[in-house]
């Protein structure tokens, strides 16, 4: 099985999770899993492991795999602490990046453009996070590269799911230009600024962020 079918899988299980088709504290059963997709149960248990690691499902002794009820405060404090750790990255690559980082952010924000314009969120969400990378690597912090890239994990499922709602790949790509901008001319505060009012969900966004979960069920 190919790396992208396995992420395929695991998306689909995730997707599952969160819009409510697999219900908080159901036991997610290897061999029924295994049935339903059509594979073994080596990914399926590969596919859990991994969303185990960013708190979906809990692994519990003999039980297996159980579904954790994301609570919705607890998804928002996850979103505010990833804003600002996003706003801190944006500051320090405007101030750090290198030809090689601008390069970098410039082809991720091409390939951005590129799944917008085909409507494709999942494949736009891939991009984004392409996106997002490059801004850490700009940096140039290695400890805040890596406990950025450990929350976006956790938060993976609601950004994705956040693409789904009208127009809000437009404005994504939107503010991504202005976080380019902002990173290429050396503009720090801008920089963070821009990068955290990408990633905050106050208000309206957190609103459709939470509507768009119970529609799916």
């Amino acid at each position: 099985m190919s790396e992208n079918t396995h992420q395929k899988l695991r998306d689909e299980i995730e997707n599952g999770i969160v819009t409510g088709v697999f219900e908080p504290g159901e036991r997610l059963d290897e061999v029924q899993l295994a049935k339903r997709f059509g594979v073994s149960r080596t990914p399926i248990r590969e596919a859990l492991m991994q969303l185990s690691a960013i708190g979906l499902v809990e692994i519990r002794p003999r039980r297996g795999a159980v579904v954790v009820d994301p609570a919705p405060q607890r998804v928002f404090e996850m979103f505010e602490v990833m804003a600002e750790m996003e706003g801190m990255a944006g500051a320090l690559a405007a101030r750090r990046h290198t030809e090689v980082d601008r390069d970098a952010l410039l082809a991720a924000h091409a390939s951005c453009e590129h799944s917008a314009a085909s409507q494709d969120a999942d494949a736009y969400y891939y991009d984004n996070e392409g996106f997002h990378l490059a801004i850490y690597a700009a940096s140039h912090s290695s400890f805040l590269e890596d406990q950025c890239i450990a929350l976006h994990r956790r938060l993976r499922p609601y950004r994705r799911l956040q693409l789904r709602v009208r127009n809000r790949m437009k404005v994504s790509l939107d503010e991504h230009a202005g976080i380019i901008a902002a990173i290429l001319a050396g503009d720090t505060e801008n920089a963070r600024k821009r990068l955290r009012d990408h990633i905050v969900v106050q208000g309206d966004r957190f609103s459709d962020l939470m509507q768009i979960l119970p529609k799916a069920r």
